[in-house]
């Protein structure tokens, strides 16, 4: 046969860990300064008595990319955070997002403090959208080792961006990168410890199930359209009706819990948050699988609103961490002396 001795992985070994290429897609912010110029970034609080409304908007949002969503969902975010802290830093418009992930390995800290402002030093992970924002919410840590929520201007010496570990293919040009803070300047949001403790913490974890939602719809309606315009096809049927049967409990889901937030603004809404965005997940990933099982690959190589959809979309429910977050949603029902699972 003549092969030589060394196996093929080892001969393309550097070929197969070649870095992904880069992408900053400048359309991006234009889209995101669209959104804010028209108004469409003032959404209700959570816990307004228009929670629902507020998930609808970003679940159309994320029915159209969940790039933007990205933006978009972290925008506003940072914004009814600031209205529940009662907290306005900065007068100049711009794009806000909210940087919360804590990593061993990337702390930020506070030192030098001087009323509200501090100086800020350390390295922060998960950083999206970094390139295309103006100002975050970041998690820091005081010198007593509290949780403090602090506000920065991006375009600020001591601030550097460093997008070398970002790989992704899915969910690429959100670009979750580092974020290295030496003496910048922020400004504390709240009391120590006030960003967790706050209501809407909960109330807010349960819209990017939302926006998982609305992706997962935004796939299922390219099923409904290639039904009502194709041949029959008793298959393709029953994928339909099985996306539909997902698409309608996870809707339910979702209006029931907005409903409870807003019957309950002031209470702890993790319960119901997290059976939410179980129940949302699992969802999701139902649709993902039967859509792509009756399409084939053409929408996968010719629409590309589908494409990027369809290659975002697993990537950004992994804001779930899985059986992580199932085994605390059973650690709270274990807690409790009924089930509440009566009809």
């Amino acid at each position: 046969m003549g092969h030589d001795a060394q196996g093929i992985d080892a001969v393309l070994a550097d070929f197969a860990r070649r870095p992904n290429v880069p992408m900053i897609d400048d359309h991006l912010r234009e889209a995101m300064t669209l959104c804010i110029e028209r108004g469409l970034d003032r959404l209700p609080v959570p816990g307004s008595g228009q929670t629902l409304l507020r998930w609808q908007q970003l679940a159309a949002v994320g029915g159209i990319d969940l790039a933007l969503l990205k933006l978009y969902e972290g925008h506003t975010d940072a914004l009814a955070i600031l209205q529940e802290l009662a907290c306005a830093p900065f007068t100049e418009p711009g794009i806000w997002g909210v940087w919360a992930a804590e990593p061993p390995s990337a702390r930020v800290g506070v030192s030098a403090r001087n009323g509200d402002e501090v100086r800020l030093n350390g390295r922060k992970a998960w950083c999206s959208g970094a390139q295309q924002i103006d100002y975050a919410l970041i998690t820091a840590w005081t010198a007593d080792d509290q949780p403090q929520l602090v506000a920065v201007r991006l375009d600020q010496p001591g601030i550097t961006i460093d997008a070398q570990a970002w790989q992704a293919v899915g969910m690429a040009t959100t670009a979750s990168v580092d974020v290295h803070f030496d003496s910048a300047v922020g400004h504390c949001v709240g009391e120590s410890g006030a960003y967790l403790s706050r209501p809407g913490f909960w109330q807010g974890g349960a819209g990017i199930a939302a926006a998982w939602y609305g992706a997962a719809a935004s796939l299922a309606r390219t099923l409904h359209r290639q039904r009502q315009q194709g041949r029959p096809d008793p298959h393709a049927d029953a994928h339909l009706g099985s996306v539909d049967a997902a698409l309608h409990g996870a809707s339910a889901a979702l209006h029931a819990c907005a409903a409870w937030i807003d019957a309950h603004p002031e209470a702890d809404a993790r319960l119901s948050v997290q059976r939410v965005r179980a129940q949302v997940e699992m969802a999701v990933e139902h649709v993902c699988r039967h859509v792509g099982r009756a399409l084939g690959a053409t929408p996968f190589c010719r629409d590309p609103q589908f494409a990027r959809l369809a290659v975002d979309l697993p990537v950004f429910i992994r804001q779930s961490h899985a059986e992580r977050d199932l085994a605390q949603l059973g650690e709270l029902l274990a807690a409790r002396e009924t089930e509440d699972w009566s009809l």
